[in-house]
């Protein structure tokens, strides 16, 4: 009997395991993007981008170098989210090297104000209640970590997906408001079945 027992509890045990494992592998598995049109600042972190003969990368990112997709963090900015001066990484402190800041910190990519394409790549698709887009204020200081004040907290781009499961690439056409110099535009793909979001910022060179 008491062997009878034990090779009951055992199953039992070895199918919750397996279970388990299932939902946390599920779970590492979903919800990944980022932006590589134009190359966010953490796209510009990996060294394996194909056809990357003349882009200039970004040093010393620490571990999103090997994950750009990853920069996860709660949902709800501006009212909510990362706190001031970890927008760059979402508030992940894994991803913490993103949110240094100064004028000559980051490669940053020519860009021009108007109409302007954004590609999300992503490496799993899942559940999208938005993409949003906001860009720096024309005066903002280049020289301290972003804060909400370093934004204009209105999106000058955004497309709701009410809930809906977006493809492996989305292009959302944008038209960029008038900037001259160093900006960074914050693009936030916001997940609808959960509290969280994706983070990613570009560093860009406005010219007339």
């Amino acid at each position: 009997m008491k062997k009878n027992k034990l090779m009951v509890f055992t199953a039992t045990l070895l199918l919750s395991s397996a279970g388990f494992v299932s939902t946390v592998s599920a779970d590492v598995t979903l919800k990944h993007g980022y932006i590589d049109v134009p190359p966010s600042r953490a796209v510009l972190c990996k060294t394996t981008i194909p056809n990357s003969n003349n882009i200039k990368f970004n040093k010393n990112c620490g571990p999103v170098q090997y994950e750009p997709q990853s920069v996860e963090g709660l949902k709800g900015f501006p009212e909510g989210g990362p706190e001031d001066g970890k927008i760059a990484s979402g508030g992940n402190e894994t991803f913490s090297a993103l949110n240094e800041q100064n004028a000559d910190r980051w490669h940053k990519v020519a860009m021009k104000s108007g109409e302007n394409t954004f590609k999300w790549t992503l490496t799993a698709k899942h559940s999208t209640t938005s993409w949003r887009f906001f860009i720096t204020k024309q005066n903002w200081d280049v020289n301290k970590p972003l804060t909400r004040n370093s934004f204009d907290l209105t999106p000058f781009c955004q497309q709701n997906d009410n809930g809906k499961i977006p493809t492996e690439t989305v292009e959302i056409n944008c038209n960029i408001p008038e900037r001259s110099g160093y900006q960074v535009i914050l693009g936030v793909w916001d997940i609808a079945d959960t509290g969280n979001a994706f983070y990613q910022v570009i560093d860009a060179e406005f010219k007339k």
